[in-house]
């Protein structure tokens, strides 16, 4: 009978947090899914157009993967988006949307380069992403072709 009325408290305590932002009510992607539904502010033209000017060679997507798990400060992005890009990193439980999954060739490829060197520099508004304008350009692009080959 404990058990039972835990249970019950329990999902009323989860149906009460859940309304607390009844204004929209939205179903929660789930981590590290693929989550094609997902709406990211667009670019402005300028960067959409853009292309990777860099080669997809070993050593720019090397140097993509430094950056995503070592070098980018305050946090790198596999803190929030996996060691390996699947959107599980340690803080990933914290953001609603949860971070891109990065493995998704299918929700990737959508995406233009000059989108992504525009996300990572400035943040996505609605999003936890945040801006990483002291990045230098061709760290951007570096970090673009580590996740072009992410969603390989």
């Amino acid at each position: 009978m404990c058990r039972h009325k835990s249970y019950i408290a329990g999902l009323f305590l989860l149906a009460s947090l859940l309304s607390c932002n009844s204004q929209s009510p939205r179903i929660l992607p789930i981590l590290g899914s693929c989550d094609l539904g997902r709406s990211t502010a667009k670019a402005p033209d300028e960067f959409r157009r853009l292309t990777n000017p860099l080669p997809f060679t070993t050593t720019t997507i090397d140097a993509g993967e430094e950056l995503y798990l070592k070098s980018v400060k305050p946090v790198t992005c596999a803190r929030c988006h996996g060691d390996d890009g699947e959107g599980l990193g340690p803080m990933a439980n914290m953001f609603n949307p949860p971070p891109r999954n990065f493995t998704c060739a299918e929700g990737m490829n959508i995406l233009e380069d000059g989108q992504l060197f525009w996300i990572i520099k400035y943040g996505s508004p609605g999003t936890s992403m945040p801006a990483f304008k002291k990045l230098e350009d061709e760290q951007i692009w570096q970090l673009v072709a580590y996740l072009r080959k992410l969603a390989q």
